[in-house]
C-alpha cells in the first residue's frame, strides 16, 4: 500500500463525514451563499478542526467570493484545502543524526497511544539498520513496563527497566548510560502519563530532561508528544499544556482513524509551537508514517 493509500484509508471516517457534509450544503446549485457558509463553518467545528482554525479558514473562504464572485463547491473547497496547508505549515521530519546518540523522549498523557509509538518507531529505526534501546521510564505502571518488554522481544531490542514504582528519573539515568556504552543509535524513552497532579507530572519530566541533557550533554535529543485524536479538543489542551512546560521538538497523533475527529490535526498545528512529525493511522507498526500535510489535506477533503 502506497503511503497516499495509508493516509486515505487511515482518514475515511473523517473524509466521508467531510464528503457527506459537502455533499449536503452544497446541494442543489453547487453555491455558497452565506447560510450555506455557516453550515461549513459548522461541518469543520464538528470534524474538530477547532473554532480558532475554522474561523482563519473560513475569513479567507469569504474573502475570496468577494474578491472573485466566485463561490461555487470547486472554489470553496479549494480555498479550504489551501488554508489547511498553511495552518499546517511545510512538511517537517525527525532529524536521526548519524555517529551521535539520539534520544527520543516521548510525553503525553496516558492513553494516547506512548508505549505502542516507542514500539513502533523502535521497529522503524531498527529496519533502517539502527541500534536502538528501549527505557520503560512509565514506573507508575506495571503494564507499561510489560508492554514495552514485549515489544524489545519482538524486535529483539534491549529494554532498560527497573521495577514498578521506582525512579523515572533512576531508569533514564541508566539508560542514557547503557545506551552510551553500547554505541546505541536510537535511545526511545516511553514516560508516565499520569501522577497525582498535573504539577507533579511536569516536575517529573522537569527532571528527566535535566537528567538526560546531564548525562548525555553531546546527544541529539528530542521531545515528542504523543496525543489522541479521537480525543478531540483535549488533544488541543494538551498540546497548549506540554508545549508550554516541555521543550518539544514535535508532535505525535495517534489513531486518526479511530473516528470522524482527524480535523484535530489542524487544530493541533494552529495551537501548537512544535510541528506534528508522526501520524499513526492504523494497528500496524506500518501505519505509523511521517505527516505529510498535502496528503493529509488530500485524504481528508473530497475531490482531492
Amino acid at each position: 500500500m502506497g503511503i497516499f493509500d495509508i493516509f486515505k484509508n487511515g482518514l475515511k471516517k473523517t473524509r466521508g463525514f467531510v464528503t457527506e457534509g459537502l455533499t449536503r450544503i452544497s446541494a442543489g446549485l453547487g453555491k455558497f451563499d452565506d447560510d450555506k457558509l455557516d453550515e461549513l463553518e459548522a461541518l469543520l467545528v464538528q470534524a474538530d478542526v477547532g473554532v480558532g482554525a475554522t474561523l482563519t479558514i473560513m475569513d479567507s473562504v469569504r474573502q475570496s467570493i468577494r474578491a472573485t464572485g466566485d463561490d461555487g463547491t470547486e472554489a470553496v473547497t479549494f480555498e479550504v484545502k489551501k488554508q489547511m496547508l498553511e495552518i499546517l505549515g511545510e512538511k517537517k521530519q525527525l532529524h536521526i543524526e548519524d555517529n551521535s546518540l539520539n534520544i527520543l523522549l516521548l510525553v503525553g498523557v496516558n492513553g494516547t497511544g506512548k508505549t505502542t509509538t516507542a514500539g513502533k518507531l523502535c521497529l522503524r529505526y531498527k529496519e533502517e539498520g539502527k541500534r536502538v534501546m528501549l527505557a520503560a521510564a512509565d514506573t507508575f505502571r506495571a503494564a507499561a513496563i510489560e508492554q514495552l518488554q514485549i515489544w524489545g522481544e519482538r524486535t529483539q531490542t534491549p529494554v532498560i527497566t527497573q521495577t514498578t514504582g521506582s525512579d523515572p528519573a533512576a531508569v533514564c539515568y541508566d539508560a542514557v548510560h547503557a545506551a552510551i556504552a553500547r554505541r546505541t543509535d536510537v535511545l526511545i524513552i516511553d514516560t508516565a502519563g499520569r501522577l497525582h497532579n498535573k504539577q507533579n507530572l511536569m516536575d517529573e519530566l522537569s527532571k528527566i530532561s535535566k537528567v538526560i541533557a546531564r548525562e548525555a550533554p553531546s546527544a541529539n535529543i528530542s521531545a515528542l508528544l504523543v496525543i489522541d485524536a479521537t480525543t478531540g479538543q483535549n488533544a488541543v489542551i494538551q498540546a497548549e499544556v506540554f508545549g508550554s512546560t516541555v521543550d518539544l521538538h514535535g508532535i505525535v497523533i495517534t489513531k486518526l482513524d479511530g473516528s470522524a475527529k482527524g480535523g484535530v490535526a489542524i487544530a493541533v498545528a494552529h495551537k501548537a509551537k512544535a510541528p506534528i512529525l508522526f501520524a499513526g493511522l492504523g494497528e500496524s507498526a506500518e501505519d505509523l508514517v511521517d505527516f505529510d500535510p498535502e496528503l493529509f489535506v488530500n485524504s481528508l477533503l473530497p475531490n482531492s
